[in-house]
């Protein structure tokens, strides 16, 4: 079977041409959204059309930019038909995962979104490294500050209150206490 997806972003905007290109595609069944970005995750029409299929269907698309949300939603999506030995279709790219053609320019799509993904990656952490040497600290502030810490280590370790006392006194969890307490341990003996 061939099976059709349509989209459009907003209320105002008319399904028409992607529904007629779709139909001379030979599609069987056709499912769509209307007024939904592809931004957004849960799209039941989407939903519906993947349900739907079977090995050896196609899902047939009008443009590439109908379906994914990115190149690395695509990509997933892609994988996850290829899986599931469900072929697709993109109208407008000409892109047929039927064809050793089309399975090779989606290779090629794919190639270019994983460089992409390995680029993003690069930057965030020389950023992160730049930022270190900078003397910032990154993540999460700490649970306590370093008086907080020092009066639970004292509360704990030298009059002898439970921990899950002193984490409750503290707003944070036992584990999280217990954490800061070897981390502070660590500190002191290294």
């Amino acid at each position: 079977m061939r099976i059709g997806y349509a989209r459009v972003s907003t209320e105002d905007q008319k399904l028409d041409m992607q529904l007629q290109a779709l139909r001379h595609a030979g599609c069987d069944r056709i499912f769509t959204d209307h007024g939904i970005s592809g931004k957004v995750i849960e799209r039941p029409g989407l939903d519906e059309a993947l349900a739907s299929l079977s090995p050896d269907d196609t899902l047939v698309v009008w443009r590439l930019d109908r379906l994914g949300r990115s190149l690395v939603h695509l990509v997933q999506l892609m994988n996850e038909l290829g899986e599931r030995a469900i072929h697709f279709h993109s109208l407008a790219e000409n892109i047929d995962t039927g064809s050793s053609g089309g399975r090779l320019l989606f290779h090629m799509i794919a190639a270019l979104a994983e460089f992409e993904r390995s680029l993003i990656s690069e930057r965030t952490r020389a950023g992160m490294a730049a930022a270190r040497e900078r003397g910032q600290r990154l993540g999460r502030p700490p649970a306590l500050n370093a008086e907080e810490l020092r009066e639970a280590i004292e509360a704990v370790r030298g009059r002898g209150e439970y921990m899950g006392d002193v984490a409750l006194r503290y707003r944070i969890t036992r584990r999280t206490l217990r954490r800061m307490i070897l981390e502070a341990d660590r500190v002191t003996a290294g």
